[in-house]
C-alpha cells in the first residue's frame, strides 16, 4: 500500500517560514521512494515577514496558508482538518519559520510555546505510533511537544542545551547522518544547520525518507 506522509509547513522561504530547498527535496525524496504527500499549514499570520534580498524585515502581513501554498503549487490544507488516521507519517521541514510560526523558540528558546494544532498533530501521530520526521531545527519543534525524544540539529551547543532543557536528548551528527529515535519513532537529520549546498540537502532528506521508509516497512 503507497505510504501518505503529511508535511506541515510554516510560510515560504528560509527566513520567515520554510526552508524551500528541504520541502521540495523532501517531498521529491518521498514521490522517488514510493509514497505520496500532502502540505498542511496552520491558521493565522507570520511572526514575521523578511525580505530575502536584502535579509531586512518588512512591514507586511502574510498568512501561513497563503505562502506555504506557494511551495506546494497551491495545493495546501488547513492543519486544524488534519487526521492522524489518515497519514502513516508527518513530515517537518525546517527553516525559520519553525521557530517563529510554529513555535516561538527564536524568541523564548527552551520556554517557548508551540502552536496548538501544531502540538495536536505532533501528540496524536505519537500516540498512534506513527513516525515524525523533523529537519534541520525542525527537531526543537518535537523536543518541546514530546519529552525524552533523541533528535539531531547537527552540532550546535546552544541549541542542543535548550534542547535538554525541555527533556530531550541531542544527538551530535555530520551532515549527512540521519538520528533515528526507534522508540519514539522520531527521525531527524540537521540538512542546512550544517549543509551548505542543495545537493548536500537533498542527500539529507532523500536518506531520512528512505530510513522513514524502512520504519514504516516494519
Amino acid at each position: 500500500m503507497v505510504k501518505k506522509i503529511a508535511v506541515v509547513l510554516s510560510g515560504c522561504g528560509v527566513m520567515d517560514g520554510s526552508e524551500i530547498h528541504e520541502a521540495v527535496t523532501a517531498m521529491l525524496a518521498i514521490e522517488q521512494q514510493g509514497g505520496i504527500y500532502r502540505c498542511f499549514a496552520p491558521e493565522g499570520e507570520q511572526t514575521v515577514v523578511m525580505n530575502h534580498a536584502t535579509k531586512q524585515p518588512v512591514n507586511e502581513i502574510r498568512k501561513m496558508p497563503a505562502e506555504s501554498a506557494r511551495i506546494a503549487r497551491g495545493d495546501i490544507s488547513l492543519l486544524r482538518l488534519f487526521k492522524a488516521d489518515a497519514y502513516d507519517a508527518i513530515l517537518f521541514p525546517g527553516g525559520m519559520g519553525v521557530i517563529l510560526n510554529l513555535c516561538d523558540f527564536a524568541r523564548k528558546g527552551k520556554d517557548c510555546s508551540v502552536n496548538p494544532d501544531v502540538e495536536r498533530v505532533i501528540r496524536e501521530m505519537h500516540a498512534a505510533k506513527k513516525p515524525i520526521v523533523a529537519l534541520c531545527i525542525a527537531p526543537v519543534l518535537i523536543a518541546r511537544v514530546l519529552k525524552g525524544v533523541t533528535v539531531t540539529i547537527g552540532n550546535d551547543p546552544e541549541t542542543s542545551m535548550a534542547i535538554k532543557a525541555m527533556g530531550g536528548v541531542p544527538e551530535i551528527c555530520s551532515a549527512a547522518q540521519v538520528c533515528v529515535d526507534r522508540k519514539n519513532k522520531i527521525i531527524s537529520t540537521p540538512c542546512y544547520m550544517l549543509d551548505k549546498t542543495l545537493k548536500g540537502v537533498a542527500q539529507s532528506t532523500s536518506a531520512a525518507v528512505r530510513d522513514l521508509m524502512a520504519m514504516l516497512s516494519e
